[in-house]
């Protein structure tokens, strides 16, 4: 029993001097830390990127190793120079902004960076940028208001036509009005609009904002209601892999002839067969941006039988060989309602454009030139849009 008792008490005594020295390795740790946990809990949130009420945005970004930083903006033809201070953040004020949702990235000693500290992002196909928006004094046409809302529909099929899709599935999205009624006495009026190179099918409503777009302008009586429809925009999915494929034109030619066969035979039939879609010419439009405009006014131009309101922003038209391809436009055989033209005067695409329109004209073809401030952006497509839409599916 004496033995028993020794070895608890033992048990006892070593169990409580662990405990206190447990007890005395924390508070060394507790010590030791406290100063930066006291410093984390009270260190300010960084901002890296602030708007201003006067619409001007400081940017900041970490990286004292670093020995030049930029911001390279959308909107800005070249990267903005930062300043770091003694802390190793950089950072610079911009002028002004109009009011819009920009992209924007870093650079540090030439290599791409993201912001670590924006979780908003767009992303495509090839690559991912940050984004933060600018609000104007009243709400601009892609942001959310307090209206009716209309539905967007994600449809996979299996696709006999466009080349290296995963098991060959194919994508599109569909937008449906506020309201939308598949009884209705008369059918819906569709838009097919087309996404960029890079861009998949969410490309017009990720970043676009097509769909609040539409929401807008519908509830400002602006616009029919109509369905749109968003494909993914791809004959060949290999012509996305680098931008070096536009230097070569019969790559071009080939993936938009094969898209065009998969939007006329694949697309087109299933919208009309799952929704209640007008099946008349005069109630088709086409319109896309960049590569999206290449193909839509290259399928809206020599498929004027299925489309009779054809647009294109910006488009990717600087290897289509005219004569080929449009040598055969006939104005009335066409008998377009609306062909709608536009580009940014400082795109790259802007001569390209201005030579297609300068073809057109010179075959008769009747065409709305737009031309506005602006490079190659969503900021100058979002503009194009609600510009675009409201002249559709009006009468005469």
């Amino acid at each position: 029993m004496r033995r028993l008792s020794k070895r608890r008490s033992l048990i006892g005594y070593t169990g409580a001097y662990m405990k206190f020295t447990c007890a005395r390795i924390v508070l060394k740790l507790t010590l030791l830390f406290a100063p930066a946990l006291l410093a984390a809990q009270t260190e300010a949130p960084f901002h890296s990127t602030e708007v201003h009420p006067d619409r001007t945005v400081t940017f900041q970004y970490k990286d004292a190793a670093a020995t030049k930083v930029s911001v390279a903006l959308n909107g800005v033809p070249n990267p903005i120079p930062m300043e770091k201070d003694a802390a190793g953040i950089w950072s610079v004020t911009t002028q002004p902004l109009v009011p819009e949702i920009y992209g924007y990235h870093f650079e540090a000693d030439g290599d791409k960076r993201l912001d670590p500290a924006n979780p908003r992002v767009t992303r495509n196909l090839v690559d991912i940028s940050n984004m933060f928006t600018v609000p104007g004094e009243t709400p601009q046409p892609w942001e959310v208001t307090n209206v009716p809302h209309g539905n967007l529909n994600i449809h996979l099929y299996t696709s006999a036509t466009v080349l290296g899709l995963p098991n060959n599935q194919s994508e599109y999205i569909v937008y449906t009005p506020p309201g939308y009624d598949a009884k209705s006495k008369k059918p819906y009026p569709v838009l097919y609009l087309l996404h960029g190179w890079s861009d998949d099918a969410s490309g017009w409503t990720a970043v676009g904002q097509a769909n609040l777009i539409f929401d807008n302008l519908l509830a400002q009586g602006k616009i029919k209601p109509m369905v749109v429809v968003m494909p993914l925009g791809y004959g060949d999915m290999s012509f996305v892999r680098e931008h070096g494929v536009w230097n070569q034109a019969a790559t071009v030619d080939h993936n938009t002839s094969l898209f065009t066969q998969a939007l006329l035979t694949e697309v087109l039939p299933q919208v009309e067969s799952a929704y209640h879609v007008s099946q008349k010419r005069e109630d088709r439009a086409i319109v896309g941006l960049s590569m999206g405009g290449l193909e839509s006014l290259t399928a809206g131009l020599t498929h004027a039988d299925k489309f009779a309101w054809v647009g294109g922003f910006s488009s990717a038209v600087h290897n289509l060989d005219f004569e080929k391809q449009l040598g055969s436009l006939d104005p009335k055989a066409a008998n377009l309602r609306l062909l709608w033209i536009a580009c940014g005067t400082e795109d790259h695409l802007i001569d390209p454009n201005r030579k297609l329109i300068d073809f057109l004209k010179s075959r008769n073809m009747p065409v709305t030139q737009i031309e506005t401030p602006g490079m190659h952006t969503w900021m100058v497509w979002r503009d194009n849009l609600t510009h675009f839409a409201p002249l559709l599916f009006q009468g005469k």
